[in-house]
């Protein structure tokens, strides 16, 4: 049976749907990533151009990266969720957002790229206290 995996931005105003196994799934520390995602790394999953169908009306933003190729992220102009990202070094494929994706519980990060500028907030220890859910919990004023 072939993987198929759907996916939705924040306010649904963008879909997608693609058919197939991803080429690899990369976390990513780059300082474009970040600032893309507000956080400190970007996952993606990287497919076929041919393999994705997207429906909705995106928005664009352009620039070089350090190698010198032009990325384009794609992203909802109502919601801002970045949606997918394309690189002139490989131009044949889209890396997909995988926190847009409506189920990727069988998709696992296979590799870290820009390991080297992984912030040291965002490398998450042992003694770091984890609620399964929104903790009811209100700051002292």
């Amino acid at each position: 049976m072939e993987n198929r995996y759907t996916g939705k931005c924040l306010c649904g105003g963008v879909t997608y749907a693609v058919n197939g196994a991803p080429l690899v799934v990369a976390q990513c520390h780059c300082e474009e990533c970040r600032r893309l995602s507000g956080t400190g790394h970007t996952v993606g999953a990287m497919f076929p151009l041919d393999a994705v169908t997207v429906k909705g009306n995106l928005h664009r933003f352009k620039y070089v990266s350090a190698t010198g190729s032009t990325v384009t992220k794609m992203f909802c102009p109502t919601c801002g969720s970045p949606v997918y990202g394309q690189n002139t070094r490989t131009p044949n494929h889209v890396t997909l957002s995988l926190g847009t994706m409506d189920d990727a519980r069988d998709l696992r990060v296979e590799v870290v790229i820009f390991s080297q500028d992984t912030p040291h907030w965002d490398d998450l220890s042992e003694d770091v206290v984890s609620f399964a859910t929104q903790p009811d919990w209100q700051p002292d004023n």
